[in-house]
This record gives structure tokens, C-alpha cells and sequence, in this order.
């Protein structure tokens, strides 16, 4: 999927990092839960976290992975099991597949979220569409052969061989949402994807209008899907459906909407964020304002194929008396002339050095979004697609930060928004607010009590 699926060299990275983990507790009742991340960094390293604090409830943990992840979860000493989720491809083909895609769609991420309906998001949605279809051929196998009893999915799309197993098993099945809230819908909130405004009922209905004639071809062509394996079709837009036995929303309370229906406890459980461990992280000398406010900037792994939008930010924080460190991915050898105030890396441990700088520029991806809450730092969101327009009009209007268009800024625009956030005395105290009530909860552990309280309730 579009968030992204993030296939890249990044993930060589990731499947070498090994955690410590504890070991499980020694002779409890063991249940195997198996977790099925959509493939992409954000939820598969949320997925991880889980998966951890599970095992330190004594459960055995199996992760059901596109292939092109399945040494991110080997690399954490899981168990994991290959769904194919596409045509197979050697890992180098599908990376670069992703990478292509992306890049591709530069020029449209100048555009408004109603108007990459007609392209970035159709073309996403074809896409998910397809994965749906092709994990029918491998995952009723995969199910047999693990027996969980307890499927958790991350993803936008329905897998129908989850349903059937688990109730042809007896079995519960969690939905974990790790994207914005929005992705349960409900009337008096925004459409996802859409970064409207909660109270702004006019884009609400021009975007789901929009939406829905855009999409109806792959909706019908999904809902066939659905009909020819025994599901029943979904209603126009819908994809997906909320669990009935418990969903999972990573979304923090400080920054959630004003529900006209209010999501049930027993149904629907909220973490305050899935914040993992990273490598320890030391900040680096820089040659000039080495004493000065620190930011970190990022698009993720994805976004930093749009070398342009990053050199002109780099230029801009070069005029100014702070320091920067910057994530430009895989495209590090285009970068000349780095100012003295800067730093550039291909990828930075991003849980550790949120904690150590002073603000944050990032894409609205829901791991930045969440971090950034978490750690009582002020962000600036540049979005560029899926539901970083709805986390970039989210932080702006809870004011924990700024929402800010990707190209149509001057340099002077830039420096004054990156100098408020560094002295807003208002938004600082908000942000330690919400900092302060989100780390008095452990998300990956109280996601774990979730799905082990869910599974002693069934087995009562």
C-alpha cells in the first residue's frame, strides 16, 4: 500500500537489528498469536513492540509477512511466515517497484488530498485491492499450518481467509489501526485521508462524494472479490471493517475527534501511541552553532526521493542560527555543499533522537506523528500523501504544531514557522501536557493486556 509499502534498502537496516527481548514467562498457558502488519515500516515496527510484550505475557508470537519483511521480524528472533501479497519479485525488483512509484508520483504531491484522488490514491487503492486478492492464495495455508488463536491485521483492506478462520476456529481477530483515527469512520469527523478540517462539514462532503465516484470501479471490482469468496460486498468506500471482537487504535487521546457515535470501550481500545526502543543515539559535533536548538527533519524513506523539496529546506535552516540533522535516504551522493549547521545521513534511529532535539520537520507518517506527541516536541508537517494531510490539519488545530504546504513557502516563511515553534511558550505546555499522559502508558504493553485479556475472555 501507499504508506508506502516500504520495500527499500532501508529494510537491510532494520532486519539487523536485533532487540534484547525478556524471556516469556515460564509456565503459563501459551496461545499463539499471530500478527499481520501491512508492509510497511510503521506497522511492522509497531507490530515488533507488540509482539514483544506479548512474549513477556508467555505467549508465542507469529508474524504472517509480505515477503519482502520477513527478515525484519527474523531479525527480532520472530517466527515469521511468508504471505505473498503480489507477484513474487526478487527483493531488488519489488524495492525498486516501491521506489519508482513513489517518485512517480512527485509532481502530484503538489496537489490538494481531494485532487490525488484522481491519481496518487486511485492508483494506491488498485493496488490494495490486488494484495487482497492474492493473499487468498496463501493465507487460509499459512492459517492452518500456524493454528493462532488470535489473528491481529494491520491494514486498510479486508483479508477474508482472516474472518473464515477464525470463525470456522472459534477464533477472535483484532484490527489494529495504526494510521489516523479516521480510518473508523463516523459523520462528524473528516473523511481519512481527505485533511479537512474536524469542523470544515463542507470539505467532509465534497471530498466523500469525490472519493466515492473516483473509487467505485475498484470498489465494485473489490466487492466481486468479496462475493466469489463467500463475504458479503461492502458499502461504497468501505474496505475494510471494524473487528467485532476488538480494534486497536494506536491514535493518542490529546488529538482525538469528537465522535457523534462514541466507539465503545469493549470494542475499541486506544494505546496513546506504540512507541518502540531504537538504537542508542549520540548527536554529532557540528562545525558551526554547535550550541544552538536542534532539529531533526525527515520524510521518511519514501518521501526523501524528493531531493529538491530537501535541498531547499537545507538551505533555508543554513541562514539560521540552529543545527540540523537530516534524513536524505538513499539519495545521499546528490547533496554537495552542506551547510556548516548541518548534518545529512541516510537514516537516523528516529525514537532515539526525537528525544534529543528541540523541534521536528516531517511528512505527517503516523510513527513521526505519534514520536513527536510522545516526546513533547513541536512539529512543522509537510505532507505529501495518504494520511499525513489528516495528521498535519490534526496537529495544527490541537496546537501541538504547524501545518505547512510543501513547496509554497519563501525562506523567511520557513525560518519564522521554525522559530515559533522553537519559542511558543503556549503550544511548549501543551506538548508537555501530552507528552506527560502519554508516557504514563506503555502502548505495546497495553496492547498486549488487550489481545491477552481478549483471549482469556474467549477461553473462560
Amino acid at each position: 500500500m501507499a504508506k508506502a509499502a516500504a520495500k527499500t534498502k532501508t529494510a537491510k537496516k532494520a532486519a539487523v537489528k536485533k532487540a534484547v527481548r525478556k524471556k516469556p514467562a515460564a509456565k503459563k498457558q501459551r496461545k499463539v498469536v499471530a500478527l499481520f502488519p501491512e508492509a510497511a515500516f510503521g506497522p511492522a515496527l509497531n507490530s515488533v513492540g507488540i509482539g514483544q510484550a506479548l512474549e513477556r505475557l508467555g505467549h508465542k508470537v507469529v508474524f504472517l509477512s509480505d515477503p519482502g519483511f520477513l527478515d525484519v521480524y527474523k531479525g527480532y528472533g520472530f517466527e515469521a511466515h511468508a504471505v505473498n501479497l503480489s507477484e513474487p519479485l526478487p527483493p531488488e525488483e519489488m524495492a525498486k517497484f516501491w521506489v519508482d512509484f513513489i517518485n512517480g508520483h512527485i509532481p502530484n504531491f503538489r496537489k490538494s488530498p481531494y485532487d490525488q484522488v484522481d491519481n496518487y490514491v486511485k492508483g494506491c487503492w488498485e493496488m490494495i485491492v490486488e494484495t487482497a486478492k492474492w493473499a487468498e492464495k496463501d493465507l487460509p495455508g499459512v492459517l492452518a499450518a500456524v493454528k493462532p488463536d488470535v489473528v491481529c491485521v494491520d491494514n486498510v483492506i479486508l483479508f477474508p481467509a482472516i474472518k473464515r478462520y477464525a470463525k470456522q476456529n472459534r477464533k477472535p481477530w483484532v484490527r489494529v489501526i495504526s494510521c489516523s483515527e479516521n480510518e473508523i469512520e463516523d459523520p462528524d469527523i473528516p473523511p481519512h485521508l481527505s485533511g479537512c478540517g474536524e469542523k470544515d462539514k463542507k470539505c467532509h462532503a465534497a471530498y466523500r462524494k469525490h472519493f466515492n465516484a473516483v473509487i467505485k470501479p475498484i470498489h465494485d471490482n473489490f466487492n466481486a472479490f468479496l462475493t466469489s469468496v463467500g463475504e458479503k460486498r461492502y458499502p461504497i468506500g468501505q474496505f475494510f471493517e471494524a473487528s467485532p471482537h476488538m480494534n486497536i487504535l494506536l491514535y493518542p487521546s490529546a488529538v482525538k475527534f469528537k465522535r457523534k457515535h462514541k466507539l465503545s470501550p469493549k470494542q475499541f481500545q486506544y494505546l496513546e501511541g506504540c512507541v518502540r526502543k531504537d538504537a542508542p543515539y549520540t548527536v554529532p559535533t557540528f562545525k558551526a552553532n554547535d550550541d544552538k536548538p536542534l532539529l531533526y527533519v525527515s520524510f521518511g524513506s519514501l518521501g526523501s526521493g524528493d531531493t529538491d523539496l530537501l535541498k531547499r529546506l537545507i538551505a533555508a535552516i543554513g541562514n539560521m542560527p540552529v543545527r540540523a540533522l537530516v534524513n536524505v535516504g538513499d539519495y545521499i551522493d546528490q547533496y554537495t555543499d552542506i551547510p556548516d549547521n548541518v548534518i545529512i545521513d541516510k537514516w537516523f534511529p528516529q525514537p532515539s533522537v526525537i528525544p534529543k532535539v528541540d523541534a521536528v520537520i516531517h511528512h505527517g507518517g503516523n510513527n513521526s506523528f505519534t514520536e513527536c506527541l510522545y516526546f513533547g516536541k513541536p512539529a512543522i508537517i509537510m505532507p505529501y500523501v495518504w494520511d499525513g494531510h489528516d495528521n498535519a490539519t490534526r496537529v495544527q488545530e490541537t496546537g501541538h504544531g504547524f501545518k505547512m504546504d510543501r513547496y509554497a513557502w519563501s525562506d523567511a516563511e520557513m525560518q519564522d514557522k521554525i522559530m515559533a515553534m522553537l519559542t511558543d511558550k503556549k503550544m511548549k505546555a501543551k506538548l508537555k501536557k501530552t507528552s506527560k499522559s502519554m508516557r504514563a502508558k506503555h502502548g505495546p504493553t497495553k496492547a498486549a493486556k488487550v489481545i491477552d485479556g481478549l483471549l482469556k475472555r474467549r477461553n473462560a
